[in-house]
């Protein structure tokens, strides 16, 4: 098998060699473990450190697309590589490297096809209470969207078998962490978590820029996934919620009609109409997004084999040469 460890990077001219100098070349379980490192357009020496320092496999977007954008790239690049396994870490060298035996283990036995290494978030020391407040809070709600129980959503050190990474593709743009685990979720993925280390800080997180940011994009992501994995439920709820007080309102101008007074309340009756009305445009929402989201997941299926396709004559073609390797 192979293992592919691939790390997204923006301008980590000065991060990287430390990063790679930690990273393994033998694992346990794996005949050969490769680098990928995936620039995303980065105006410093990110791609020629990464070369020199003997990285395998360089992809470079010519702008700066995001860290979501280019961990999808990463993982197309890994499996046309021929990735078995494909661990995800950052650049910034913030997660302890040893621990990608840990991180495969559950993979290379057969008990999970994504692992997710949950950090010591409590004990970390360069976090603000605030912050390791909202990381609780937002793997808890992941945790409900997603019926996975993974106390650390947000971390971005990972590992994906090839016929889950297949199936996953990310349409947030800001960040994948969430998304990737709900839509696993959705979809059936075995996935489980383990617990890993962290080094200590070696400079400020440039995906948060400030607590009030972290949550609007974390708030609104959480959303955004909710709308499109299960577009029913939330449709559903929302028609709920509004159909509430709308049949609380009927009720009322009926009680007041028996009794004799139910012309000073018209107002009432019509607010009460059109809160039923809205009620009903949002169930019918939920049906069509439903039917759009069926033919979003036939879609993700068409893509799930072409990249299976793509794969193939790749891992094809390096059959030769590592036999070849292996008579030397």
């Amino acid at each position: 098998m192979k293992l592919i460890i691939q790390i997204p990077c923006l301008n980590e001219e000065a991060s990287l060699p430390a990063t790679l100098a930690d990273l393994p070349r033998e694992v346990a379980g794996f005949e050969a473990v490769e680098w990928l490192v995936i620039d995303d357009g980065s105006t410093d020496r990110t791609s020629e450190v990464a070369r020199a320092l003997g990285v395998d496999h360089v992809v470079r977007h010519s702008v700066n697309l995001g860290l979501a954008r280019a961990f999808m790239t990463g993982i197309e690049a890994a499996l046309q590589a021929g990735a078995d396994v494909i661990v995800n870490t950052d650049a910034d060298n913030q997660y302890f490297a040893g621990d990608i035996v840990t991180l495969v283990e559950p993979i290379v036995q057969g008990r999970a096809q994504i692992v997710i290494g949950a950090r010591p978030v409590a004990e970390i020391a360069h976090f603000s209470p605030l912050k390791k407040l909202l990381q609780g809070v937002g793997s808890a709600v992941v945790r409900l969207a997603s019926g996975a129980n993974i106390p650390d959503a947000p971390s971005g050190f990972r590992a994906y078998h090839k016929d889950a990474a297949h199936k996953l593709f990310v349409l947030n743009a800001y960040t994948y962490t969430l998304e990737t685990i709900i839509q696993a979720g959705r979809k059936g993925v075995p996935m489980t978590w383990v617990p890993v280390r962290v080094n200590g800080e070696t400079r400020p997180s440039r995906l948060v820029r400030g607590m009030f940011d972290y949550v609007w994009r974390s708030a609104t992501t959480i959303v955004r996934i909710s709308v499109l994995y299960r577009p029913v439920r939330f449709f559903t709820t929302l028609a709920f919620i509004t159909a509430l007080p709308g049949a609380f309102g009927v009720a009322r101008f009926l009680l007041y009609s028996v009794r004799g007074d139910g012309q000073g309340h018209i107002q009432s009756l019509v607010l009460s109409g059109a809160l039923l009305a809205t009620a009903v445009v949002l169930f019918v929402a939920g049906v069509l997004a439903d039917l759009i989201a069926a033919n979003r997941t036939l879609l993700e299926d068409i893509r799930a084999r072409q990249l299976k396709n793509v794969a193939a004559p790749s891992m094809a073609r390096a059959e030769p040469l590592r036999r070849a390797e292996a008579k030397r």
